[in-house]
């Protein structure tokens, strides 16, 4: 690390304290010519504004999430990559967990069928934000995860939510995702909760799972359940017995996943990618196609929760 730059004179101490090698300062343009590559960790508002700024001044970039706060600057984010050949990366971080990709590899070998619907929670209390709301600041991970692992785009979202703390913004929103292929994804995020939660429920025409990712020991379970289809059924359901009979349950198995820190996993991809030139895995269209749905969730909450439609499609993701 070279330069890190802040608006805040205070934090900036704090840098040189711990770091008396890093040169400190409160203008990029400054730090841009002395540095290959520049990490945006910034708020949100302010994302595209500076990695336009290091862009078009040919750096390779990786921007927090969301990538942008307007699918314009999202995709011209993504303009200015492709005609300077920069990296462009979106950190969405919990695509570089180890029980996320354990459960993508999964979904994508047809272990659990048809994928009917996940449920995924996301809930905290605090940290409580006044520049973005729920969606934005929490359920953008969760959409990025639904669209990695189903690989598309919702075609329409619906989203209600409450203000109750900052007049301005959702301190809680609930989000329903149809994509294609009749999957139904359902978001239920939150920082006005007094437990923390990050719960993904996945239900398949052959088997369900679980993966809670406060559970650090046994992150995925995976369920052997599942509703038995006409030719697998004796008789007619008319009974309560025979009803029970229509239901397969077998056994839960929990897969053992080496989990590592992800984090420094996606920074070692950064890393990778600007040393040898990679497209990443969360590149600029996949965090553009986060801020298409996260504009559609907007527009259905200022609609009192008509549903919205995502002007989009299918989403490919790089393997890395």
């Amino acid at each position: 690390m070279v330069w890190v730059i802040d608006r805040d004179r205070r934090r900036l101490d704090e840098v040189h304290e711990r770091y008396p090698g890093v040169e400190v300062g409160d203008d990029p343009t400054v730090a841009l010519r002395d540095v290959d590559a520049v990490v945006v960790a910034t708020p949100a508002t302010t994302h595209f504004e500076l990695a336009s700024l290091a862009l078009s001044a040919g750096k390779d970039v990786l921007i927090e999430k969301p990538m942008t706060t307007d699918i314009g600057e999202a995709e011209e984010l993504c303009r200015l990559a492709r005609s300077s050949g920069n990296v462009l990366m979106v950190s969405h971080l919990f695509l570089y967990a180890s029980a996320v990709q354990w459960v993508r590899n999964y979904l994508w070998a047809g272990e659990l069928g048809s994928v009917y619907h996940l449920t995924m929670v996301r809930n905290n209390l605090g940290p409580i934000r006044d520049d973005a709301n729920a969606a934005w600041d929490l359920a953008a991970h969760d959409v990025s995860i639904a669209n990695y692992w189903l690989r598309a785009e919702p075609l329409a979202v619906s989203a209600v939510g409450g203000r109750w703390i900052n007049p301005a913004v959702e301190d809680a929103v609930f989000v329903t995702m149809r994509y294609p292929d009749n999957v139904l994804v359902n978001l239920h995020a939150s920082w006005l909760s007094p437990r923390k939660v990050r719960d993904i429920t996945v239900v398949g025409s052959r088997r369900m799972l679980i993966l809670d990712d406060m559970n650090l020991t046994e992150p995925v379970r995976v369920y052997d359940k599942r509703v038995l289809d006409g030719a697998e059924r004796k008789g007619v359901v008319d009974t309560f017995a025979s009803f029970r009979a229509s239901i397969r349950e077998g056994d839960i198995s929990i897969p053992r996943i080496i989990l590592e820190e992800p984090l420094m996993t996606e920074c070692a991809h950064f890393l990778e990618c600007v040393e040898r030139r990679k497209e990443p895995m969360t590149g600029g269209d996949q965090g553009t196609s986060v801020v298409r749905v996260l504009e559609a969730v907007e527009r259905s909450l200022q609609d009192e929760g008509r549903e919205a439609v995502v002007q989009g499609g299918r989403v490919g993701h790089s393997t890395g």
